[in-house]
This record gives structure tokens, C-alpha cells and sequence, in this order.
């Protein structure tokens, strides 16, 4: 994530372990991203015309951005893609948040705003919506047709950083996350978001927990007579020990936390109880979610494994396994195992919730909603028979409440593992 113009090239020897972590997400997003493209077009025709007329959506700036406060960690403004529905979709809206980690420090942070997931100076003006996005009815039978917005990600901390923060740092760093969700939420209401008949608010990752986080709000903001539903994907991120005993994301979590202030986005309840940085956690989140809630999972999550259960890569025993699950040992296989049972563990509350549907795969991955090839396509990975968007339709329109889950790795053969080596 550095910037090559940078005329130093010493900084990266005061990084932590934690900044090199946060450092790494940009770079497993990218492969993560070319991977599956490249298997993508060697798997099925590309139509390049189709793309380009219907599937390419331009950026758009959010207005009057610096009177409402609502700035990117460089002050620039945040932006989102509008993709309007049409036919049997024109009242309901799908809203999907972009993922990409989070920043502890005012190091990483300071990079960060250098990149698309902390300025729109550098996002890309165009991009095409697949998978949970996508207006193909083949990849995405259920919403293919309804208005569809890809927010874009730029303040570090899941849109719960508030400004009281930038006070203490002495640095140009906006930490305007929650600014940022009410202003793009005003703007989505004005273009028609106030008369959705449906909505679900969608993210991966980062995004994923920003959902979560946002969820409640989101649902209070709509008609009352609206179908309102969250899907989370990815974004169950676990406050585990790493595999020498640190408590590696839970100490990454409470710099975030005190970094951007982010209290102020949490539920109340939570924060007068426990730790409060502890309620970054989703598994608190949940606790308190009011909203039917959707959880895309796997259980073998490859950020979270190279993140927080072998947050060290430079540990010669898991070289290997970290990058590639097919390269584990017996015994590496059986801690993964123990990290599947931790989640499972912190899932057990959210199973009791009727309204609440999961996908719990057992597949090496992170994000799966928003690629055709693992959200919906003849490759896609399934449970019982029913990939992931058959399932999320099933549950979002009362077809069939779901939750599912995986058997242990490696019995899914449809799994998409990915191999970093």
C-alpha cells in the first residue's frame, strides 16, 4: 500500500507487526481479485461488449461532502456507484459496502489515505458490478434488476470514526466515518432510496462489519412498511489468540477504536458493559442487531487465518499452510479445525435468532458476494445443493429460512480454495 514517491525508503523499519498486517490487505485483495478474474475467463466466455455497456458504472462524488463534514482520511470526497433499477426492481435497492481493512495508527493511516481506500483522488472512475451486483439475471436471479450502489470505502474504520478524534493526532487525518454513512445515506434517500419497497444492505469484509454496525440504522431510515434486511459477507471477524497465544486482533481493534473514536457508533448497551472496544467484535454486534441479519461465511477464512490466527509471516512452520491450505500438515489442519470451532462457538447466540439466516462454508476464501464465479455460476460453491445467492434469495424473500452449515475442510468439493504460493 506505500506509494513508490515517497522519498523515503526507510519508514517500512518503524512499522509493527499490526501496521504490516493492515499493509497486507490492499495486496491480498488485489491477488484475491486477479485470481479470480483470471479463473473467471478461462472458465466462461467474457462478453467485453456487454461489460462495457452494461456493466460499468461510474463513480459519483458525494455533494457538498466538505460542508457536511463528510471527508476520506485526506479530506477528499467520499463516492459511491449508482446503477438504477428497472422493470419488476424499480422501488427496492440493493447497497453493498467495498471492503479493504482498517488502519490502528497514524502511520497506516497516513499511507492509507495515499491509496483508493482513503482518498477518491485515487478510485477508480468506473467499475463493473458482478456477482451480489450484477444486472445479469443469470449471475444474480434474485436482484439483478433492482437500483444497486457500490459505496466506496475511504475511511478506515468501517464509516464509525468520528471527528473528535483528529484533535489528539496533530496530523491532516479525517476520521469522519459516520459522517460520511449519514451524508451518503441522505444523498441514496433523495434519489429514491426514501420509497424502497425492499432493501438489503450488503458489504464484504471491512464492509461486512460495517453492516453490521449500520444496520439498525439503516432499517430506521426506511418506510416502515419496507422489507429491510443486512447481509454481512466475510465480515465475522473473531476475537481470537493467534497461534503463539497474543491477542493479535483484539489489541489491533482497541487502536482503532481509540484512534478514530469510534464508540460513538456503538451500541450503547455494549459499551457500558464490557470493554468497549470489545463491541467492535461482530459477535457482540449481533447481540444487539434488531434487523434480520444474513451471514456470509467461511469458515476457513483466509484473512483471518494469515491475520489474526498466524499473524507472523515470517513463521517458517506455517509458511506454507498459510498461503495454501492444501499445504498444511496433520497438525496444522487440526488447529484450523479449532478455529472453525471458535467461530462456530461465536456464532451459537445468532443461530437461536428465528429471523437469521448464514452460509457457513468450509472453503479458503474471504469475500464471496461480490464475484459471479462464487456468488452464482455453474462453479460456485453450494450447501445442499443451493449456492450462495439461491440461499441469500431464499432467505431475504421468506422462501426458506436457512442456516447452513459446512462440514468440516476438506469435504466440499465446490469450494473455491484460493493459493497464494
Amino acid at each position: 500500500m506505500a506509494n513508490p514517491r515517497l522519498r523515503s525508503i526507510t519508514w517500512w523499519r518503524k512499522w509493527s507487526r499490526k501496521d504490516w498486517a493492515i499493509a497486507a490487505v490492499g495486496f491480498t485483495l488485489i491477488v484475491f481479485l486477479c485470481t479470480l478474474i483470471s479463473n473467471s475467463m478461462i472458465d466462461q466466455p467474457f462478453d467485453h461488449d456487454h461489460a462495457i455497456a452494461a456493466d460499468l458504472v461510474d463513480l459519483t462524488l458525494l455533494h457538498n461532502a466538505k460542508d457536511k463534514g463528510a471527508l476520506c482520511l485526506d479530506g477528499s470526497s467520499p463516492g459511491y456507484h449508482f446503477q438504477k433499477g428497472f422493470g419488476s426492481g424499480s422501488n427496492n435497492w440493493l447497497l453493498h459496502i467495498e471492503g479493504g481493512g482498517w488502519c490502528n495508527t497514524i502511520a497506516s493511516c497516513s499511507l492509507r489515505k495515499l491509496t483508493s481506500l482513503g482518498s477518491s483522488k485515487y478510485m477508480e472512475r468506473r467499475v463493473s458490478f458482478s456477482g451480489i451486483l450484477s444486472p445479469d439475471s443469470s449471475q444474480n436471479p434474485d436482484f439483478f434488476s433492482w437500483n444497486k450502489v457500490k459505496i466506496r470505502y475511504c475511511d478506515g474504520a468501517s464509516f464509525a470514526g468520528h471527528p473528535k478524534s483528529e484533535l489528539k493526532n496533530g496530523t491532516k487525518l479525517f476520521f469522519r466515518g459516520q459522517l460520511i454513512w449519514e451524508a451518503l445515506m441522505d444523498e441514496l434517500l433523495s434519489l429514491g432510496l426514501s420509497s424502497a419497497k425492499q432493501a438489503l444492505l450488503s458489504g464484504c469484509s471491512a464492509g461486512g462489519l460495517a453492516t453490521l454496525i449500520h444496520c439498525d440504522d439503516f432499517q430506521q431510515l426506511l418506510p416502515k412498511d419496507a422489507t429491510i434486511k443486512c447481509l454481512a459477507d466475510a465480515g465475522f471477524f473473531l476475537n481470537e489468540k493467534d497461534v503463539h497465544g497474543k491477542q493479535t486482533m483484539r489489541s489491533f481493534y482497541d487502536d482503532v477504536f481509540h484512534l478514530q473514536g469510534v464508540e460513538g457508533s456503538l451500541h450503547k448497551d455494549c459499551v457500558s458493559r464490557m470493554e468497549p472496544s470489545k463491541c467492535l467484535f461482530p459477535q457482540e454486534i449481533v447481540k444487539n442487531i434488531k434487523t434480520p441479519v444474513f451471514l456470509v461465511h467461511p469458515a476457513y477464512d483466509f484473512w483471518q487465518i494469515q491475520h489474526i490466527l498466524i499473524p507472523d509471516a515470517s513463521d517458517h512452520n506455517w509458511r506454507n499452510c498459510r498461503l495454501n491450505i492444501n499445504d498444511c500438515n496433520p497438525n496444522q489442519i487440526e488447529i484450523l479445525h479449532g478455529f472453525r470451532n471458535s467461530l462456530l462457538k461465536a456464532l451459537s447466540e445468532f443461530q437461536k435468532n428465528e429471523e437469521g439466516g448464514m452460509f457457513i462454508n468450509s472453503c479458503f476464501v474471504h469475500c464471496q458476494t461480490w464475484m459471479g464465479r462464487t456468488w452464482h455460476s455453474p462453479k460456485s460453491p453450494r450447501l445442499n445443493n443451493k449456492t450462495i445467492a439461491e440461499s441469500v434469495g431464499d432467505w431475504f424473500f421468506n422462501r426458506n429460512i436457512l442456516k447452513q452449515i459446512d462440514c468440516p475442510y476438506p469435504c466440499n468439493p465446490t469450494c473455491y480454495n484460493m493459493n497464494f504460493t
